[in-house]
């Protein structure tokens, strides 16, 4: 099947000016190696991503804070500019997309964000008909006020708002309705792929479960591919089709969702995996536990990003960077354990 979304060879840096303000970050200490002579290191957000998704798929996309999960949703969705590499969405390479013109308005009408801040993402002056509404009136698809109206009322709908929430502003909802109002706003261009970012993390269990339900409901109507990204990983486990797993800006594994939880092949991902807690009483998954700091995403660096905190690291990996390569059909890995 050819894929909505191919992201090629994708890296993000960012300057370290001013970050040791930030006051006692594990990453800033200095790293095993430097970059070439008189080339000030940088830190390295993401670090030559690849992954493809296929049209009605979700990708979770699981790490670590830090791990630049977020930085990588934003890179696709046109928020922050890369560094390089290429991100081809449809027929559009994004990264090198003329800023204006109607191949710009196209690919930004097709992909759509979701934010984690359902509140800080809501324009508060707005009303709810307005902030659904400016979408469709930017990129021309209702003609008139009483069409971009009619339009909002069954976007809302969609999302399990009645016709009451349209004049509301953001204070006047709950946490869950703010992000309900978030979802229809980028359902408003009907796209065809959405990056979901921490889209439930703000919200309580109960008001969680009806947001993924809603998401779920959604993609069988429409055939919505969706990047949801997330810490909980059992949401993760149980929306997302296939699952990758970042460290330090590096992708480690991908694999099948279902193959990568009962048999993850990564130390890292056998570590995080072993967090989830097990949905029954009196059960106990054995903790992995990985020792010393998070490492050093700095520009430069050679080897396993987790060579300093594995249990397995062998001298190679502290001097040769591991590529993922096929460990079993559709499940890549990135560790020498599996080269």
């Amino acid at each position: 099947m050819h894929p909505i979304l191919s992201v090629d060879g994708l890296t993000k840096t960012f300057p370290l000016r001013g970050l040791s303000r930030l006051g006692g970050l594990p990453f800033l200490r200095a790293p095993r190696a430097t970059p070439g002579a008189g080339a000030p290191a940088r830190l390295l957000a993401v670090d030559d991503v690849s992954f493809a998704i296929a049209r009605g798929e979700t990708l979770g996309l699981v790490g670590e804070s830090g791990s630049g999960k977020s930085t990588l949703g934003r890179c696709i969705a046109g928020l922050t500019a890369p560094d390089g590499g290429n991100i081809y969405f449809r027929d559009f390479n994004l990264p090198v997309l003329p800023a204006r013109g109607p191949a710009a308005r196209e690919a930004r009408r097709a992909l759509q964000m979701v934010f984690q801040d359902p509140a800080g993402s809501l324009n508060p002056r707005l009303r709810v008909r307005d902030i659904v509404g400016d979408p469709l009136k930017v990129h021309r698809i209702a003609r008139g006020r009483a069409e971009r109206h009619e339009r909002v009322a069954e976007l809302l709908r969609r999302v399990g708002l009645d016709a009451p929430f349209l004049d509301r502003y953001p204070h006047e909802l709950s946490g869950g309705q703010k992000q309900r109002v978030g979802i229809a706003r980028a359902l408003a261009t009907d796209p065809g792929l959405i990056v979901l970012d921490e889209p439930t993390s703000a919200l309580d269990v109960s008001v969680r479960s009806k947001v993924i339900a809603l998401l779920e409901r959604l993609q069988e109507a429409s055939g919505l591919a969706y990047l949801f990204i997330s810490h909980d990983l059992s949401t993760v486990k149980y929306l997302s089709h296939r699952v990758a797993v970042l460290y330090l800006g590096q992708l480690v594994e991908l694999a099948p969702a279902a193959e990568l939880f009962n048999k993850p092949l990564h130390p890292y991902t056998q570590a995080l995996l072993s967090a989830v807690p097990i949905p029954e009483p009196g059960l106990r998954r054995e903790r992995i536990r990985l020792r010393g700091e998070t490492g050093t995403p700095l520009t430069g660096r050679v080897g396993c990003p987790l060579a300093d905190r594995c249990p397995f690291a062998m001298d190679r990996c502290r001097s040769e960077t591991p590529v993922l390569r096929p460990a079993a059909p559709g499940h890549t890995v990135a560790c020498h354990l599996h080269a």
